[in-house]
C-alpha cells in the first residue's frame, strides 16, 4: 500500500521508494530508507503525511508520500 492510505496509529516497515533518483535521494537523506519501521501519526487528506522514523517526526508532503510503499501491521 502507499503510505498515503496508511491510517493514523498504523506501524509497519517501508518497503519501496519509487520515482525519479532525485525524488528518491530526497526521501532517503530525511531517514525514510526501506526496512525502516514507521508510525503514522497523522494522515489528514490535503495535509502532508505526519510519521514517526527513526525516533524523528517527519512531515512528507502528501506527492513525496505516493512514491513511498509501504507494509502495515509488520
Amino acid at each position: 500500500m502507499k503510505l498515503t492510505e496508511a491510517k493514523a496509529d498504523m506501524m509497519g516497515i517501508i518497503r519501496r521508494i519509487g520515482g525519479d533518483a532525485r525524488l528518491a535521494n530526497r526521501i532517503t537523506a530525511i531517514g525514510i530508507t526501506e526496512g525502516t519501521p514507521f508510525q503514522v501519526v497523522k494522515n489528514d487528506r490535503n495535509m502532508p503525511v505526519l510519521l514517526y522514523v527513526r525516533e524523528t517526526l517527519i512531515a512528507l508532503n502528501r506527492r513525496d508520500a505516493e512514491v513511498v510503499e509501504v507494509e502495515v501491521g509488520a
